[in-house]
């Protein structure tokens, strides 16, 4: 096991694959995954996007991105609307009660987090969001 704990990328997939398992698991009650709360927290930082491009933001295969939406709509968190542009296109959009879902989820969120950072300072967990945004930024625009 060691051999693998040498391993950067692995360490950052099996802490991605636990916060993942943790942030599902405190979601349970609602019915909704993560993919469904990394939707609905895109969509809060804009006025909406078209099904398309939510697929290139979030990296999701655009059939998975329908789904998504699909369940986000059975729930009032999310509409579709004709585009502005080109009315067979499909914007997305947040509704007051995706907005509402979020706060609430927020929290479970911090959790989740807090958790998996307990071992590390205050300090040591800037340092580490800093280098992970940074990387982010550059790898997963």
């Amino acid at each position: 096991m060691r051999e693998l704990h040498a391993d950067t990328g692995y360490l950052l997939y099996r802490l991605g694959l636990r916060s993942g398992q943790l942030f599902n698991a405190s979601l349970q009650e609602s019915g909704l995954r993560l993919r469904h709360y990394a939707l609905l927290r895109f969509l809060a930082t804009c006025e909406g996007a078209l099904q398309r491009e939510l697929s290139t933001r979030l990296g999701y295969d655009p059939s998975a991105i329908v789904g998504l939406v699909d369940d986000l709509e059975k729930l009032h968190l999310a509409e579709r609307r004709p585009s502005p542009e080109d009315r067979r296109s499909r914007f997305v959009v947040l509704t007051g009660e995706g907005r509402a879902f979020l706060r609430d989820s927020d929290e479970a969120s911090r959790r989740v987090t807090g958790g998996l950072l307990a071992p590390l300072t205050t300090d040591e967990r800037e340092t580490l969001h800093g280098l992970l945004l940074r990387l982010a930024e550059d790898r997963l625009e």
